[in-house]
């Protein structure tokens, strides 16, 4: 018999998210239209609403103006800032160049846009979630999807507290809670666990791309008020990356509300040369002149990091399943040139929830949601990512120059209304490392203290947290693999692409290499799970509450 309880509803949503909280709310209002009752639940593995989510972030609010049209005269903290300026910047090793506005397609600007913290939103639409009944419980880590008899999604599992490193039940063990529901929401962000394994099942990626991956790494400076401008967008292309074959991305600066600037930096996954560090990267693109004259004066206030989805149409799987469907960055809709995806993760929550409404009100359960795909195949959602969706696979292909000339008149043509004949496709970005012996090691500068930072002081900022004495969450399906395969052949790039210094090899001067999995330090950005060249690390939940805890990101 089992010792976990069970509690039933309606819809069940794994994640806090925007996608997860819009989807919670359109299914409140609907039942509140139909004066009927619908019972929902959002389980958020992060120790508050909000605690886990970072993005820049620029947002348009063409979704948010759906669901709740009032939002700027409710409170809504992104009403703060809207955009005012947009520059996009080329960069040298010193030197910039801006590419004027008008060379953009106007579905690139971010007039009407918003920046500000996606953290923030989500902590408002949790309240206005909540106002509406619905039940959301953070600290809360679905760690284990259930099934019905006949194979359909049943609910999910939280994970148990209490659990020791090796297995056992401490004095405060408490069994993990079964939620059972009609339909499961899968909302979990970028490369969620439960997400991975029902693509699995139920081969949800048959008939698309791989999905491909971008690590943004983010930091929110208090800086000098002369070189705040509240509204500025800033988006740069070119150097540091462009001095290391095979690799691409860019960096942002936003002015956001309170003098405070949020940027980052996006390294696109599908590098070549294991050497290269997304976190080291960001930190010399701060060196560069243009940026470290903004932040001259201010000071680092806080850290993060966080893959995205760069696969954008063609990488779209399969959005149901028996019993349940995929939304926001689970399954990805993040629009790459425009550097956003928060207004399309909205609308396919809705869009999801929708056609949930529509059964639960026929009394169905655990069928196929067929009214949310065909409801996104016929969105705009779908043709957003459509107008761009060679951007990303013609850069990788004929690098920053010419590929960025490619994608924008591509852009242009499909502005115009000239559909181009083909689909550029994606390859996994786990395939693309070169071995070490065939490459030049970067050497990277030391940091300051001041402008540049280590990884472990960062990690500081970001609030990261788990209880020591429980599972490792980063597990290896054959823990030879690390110093048997990937050192020799590429130096164990874990090392490396890690934003937080989870992964060490300690004893090569011994002779004794040992490979270290530091897992209280993980900040939960997933890029381990997605480049290991052998796909032997696998990410699953701590115990809830654990990771990092992100104020105002």
């Amino acid at each position: 018999m089992s010792e976990r309880e069970s509690m039933p509803y309606d819809v069940v949503i794994v994640g806090a998210g925007p996608a997860g909280l819009s989807a919670a709310i359109r299914l409140k209002q609907l039942a509140a239209d139909a004066g009927s009752d619908l019972s929902v639940c959002i389980l958020e593995k992060g120790s508050e609403v909000g605690a886990h989510i970072l993005s820049g972030a620029v947002i348009d609010p063409k979704s948010l103006d759906e669901l709740l049209p009032d939002w700027r005269e409710q409170g809504c903290p992104l009403a703060q800032t809207p955009v005012t300026e947009n520059h996009h910047w080329t960069l040298s090793k010193t030197g910039k160049s801006a590419i004027p506005e008008f060379a953009l397609p106007p579905f690139m600007h971010n007039d009407g846009c918003y920046t500000g913290s996606l953290g923030n939103l989500c902590r408002w639409l949790a309240e206005q979630a909540e106002g509406l009944g619905v039940e959301i419980f953070p600290g809360f880590a679905a760690a284990e999807i259930l099934f019905n008899d006949d194979g359909s999604v049943k609910g999910v599992a939280t994970g148990d507290m209490g659990v020791a490193k090796d297995g056992t039940r401490k004095p405060d063990w408490q069994p993990g809670l079964e939620l059972h529901a009609r339909y499961t929401f899968l909302a979990e962000g970028v490369r969620g666990h439960l997400s991975k394994e029902l693509m699995r099942i139920f081969d949800l990626r048959a008939d698309c791309d791989p999905q491909v991956y971008g690590l943004g790494v983010k930091e929110l400076w208090d800086v000098d008020p002369a070189q705040h401008v509240p509204g500025r967008v800033i988006h740069t292309q070119g150097w540091p990356l462009s001095e290391t074959k095979g690799s691409n991305g860019g960096g942002f600066l936003y002015h956001q509300a309170n003098g405070q600037v949020a940027l980052g930096f996006v390294t696109w996954l599908n590098y070549s040369n294991p050497y290269v560090s997304p976190f080291h990267e960001m930190q010399r693109w701060k060196t560069h002149p243009a940026i470290a004259a903004i932040l001259k004066g201010g000071k680092r206030v806080s850290y993060g990091a966080r893959a995205i989805n760069d696969g954008g149409l063609q990488s779209v799987p399969k959005l149901t399943f028996p019993g349940g469907a995929l939304i926001g960055c689970s399954a990805g809709f993040l629009n790459v040139p425009r550097i956003k995806g928060t207004h399309t993760a909205m609308k396919s929550g809705m869009m999801a929830a929708e056609a949930a409404f529509e059964a639960v009100a026929a009394d169905r359960r655990g069928d196929e949601l067929t009214a949310y795909s065909a409801a996104y195949d016929k969105s705009w959602v779908r043709e957003e990512l459509s107008k761009v969706r060679n951007v990303v696979p013609m850069v990788k292909k004929y690098g920053e120059l010419i590929g960025s000339g490619l994608s924008g008149a591509a852009m242009w043509m499909e502005h115009w209304g000239i559909k181009m004949p083909f689909t550029m496709h994606h390859h996994p970005d786990h395939e693309s490392l070169w071995r070490k012996d065939l490459v030049q090691p970067i050497a990277y500068p030391k940091p300051d203290g001041v402008l540049t930072f280590d990884r472990l002081s960062s990690v500081f900022v970001s609030n990261t947290n788990h209880e020591e004495d429980q599972p490792v969450h980063l597990t290896l399906k054959d823990p030879d693999v690390p110093i048997a395969h990937n050192l020799p052949l590429y130096d164990e790039p874990a090392q490396r692409y890690c934003p937080a210094g989870v992964y060490e090899v300690v004893g090569e001067d011994t002779g004794d290499p040992q490979f270290v999995i530091n897992a209280q330090n993980c900040v939960h950005c997933k890029t381990c799970d997605i480049k290991d060249p052998t796909q032997n690390i696998n990410w699953v939940v701590p115990e809830g509450g654990g990771g990092p805890n992100y104020p105002n990101m």
